[in-house]
């Protein structure tokens, strides 16, 4: 096997191209999820959060707050606890790469034959199928406590789908995180700081319309108010009250996520890579 060599094109290996590194990014995606199989605390302690969100909100809260004509709180609820998990999880990718940075398996790595994106991609894969068995198992526990969907099979699967890709492209931006910060534990507060008051200062778990001008003004052009809505109107849970007259963002919350989608993996997809090759050379 002929060594990596280093050209100009980050996602180029010596022979294969794009197909190479799609191929070693789903091995570099096995051995990440062989991990958590391996440390099951890693997979417990990630839906225990989201399960207990679920449980708080819903029977301590619910009685407490009104989510407007023709909707239970707790149905508004769920899609606003899903966002938030998934944006949440995706900080996993960046605390894995800082792992993988301190432990020097990100140098082992680049001696092999492998492109070099290959170890981004398996990382986002792997964070990506991580979720998906978050999001089924807070699936359930919604529907224990009352959440249904009322709409097409199409369009639920449409609003999960949504729901993977937005997080899909955050992972992107921890991904940049995680190759330049120190360690797992930065890369956790970093993301708690950011992504905290982001998915809070939102309709997530309460209606926007009662906020102070200015955080009502950032919750309606947040994209997680508007991944949160989208979620809420392909899962049928937006109630009989007609929208109130609001921003272009939460008239249009799919085509606004979508936006922001190809955004973010336009920016952070190239700039990530750029990243872990000059990490990896240090």
């Amino acid at each position: 096997m002929t060594a990596l060599t280093d050209t100009g094109d980050d996602f180029v290996a010596p022979t294969g191209g794009l197909k190479k590194a799609l191929v070693d990014g789903a091995v570099v995606a096995k051995r990440n999820l062989i991990k958590i199989k391996r440390v099951p605390d890693l997979l417990v302690f990630t839906t225990m959060s989201p399960i207990m969100f679920i449980l708080l909100f819903a029977y301590v809260f619910g009685s407490a707050i009104s989510a407007g004509p023709g909707i239970g709180y707790r149905e508004f609820l769920i899609p606003g606890i899903f966002v938030q998990t998934v944006v949440f999880g995706a900080t996993l990718t960046g605390a894995g790469l800082a792992d993988d940075m301190q432990k020097g398996i990100i140098d082992r790595f680049r001696s092999l034959p492998m492109s070099r994106s290959a170890v981004l991609v398996g990382r986002t894969t792997s964070d990506v199928l991580n979720n998906v068995i978050v999001v089924a198992v807070m699936s359930i526990t919604g529907l224990i406590v009352g959440w249904r969907i009322r709409s097409s099979i199409g369009e639920a699967i449409g609003g999960f789908a949504l729901l993977l890709a937005f997080a899909y492209a955050i992972s992107w931006i921890m991904a940049v995180v995680g190759l330049i910060v120190p360690s797992p534990e930065v890369v956790n507060n970093a993301a708690f700081m950011i992504i905290f008051p982001l998915t809070f200062i939102a309709n997530t778990f309460v209606p926007t319309k009662h906020f102070p001008a200015v955080l009502k003004a950032i919750a309606e052009w947040n994209p997680v108010s508007s991944v949160t809505q989208a979620t809420r109107q392909l899962f049928g849970n937006t109630g009989t009250a007609p929208l109130p007259h609001g921003p272009w963002s939460l008239h249009h919350p799919v085509l606004y996520t979508v936006f922001w989608i190809v955004g973010l993996l336009a920016v952070f997809v190239p700039l990530s890579v750029r990243q872990y090759r000059r990490a990896a050379s240090r």
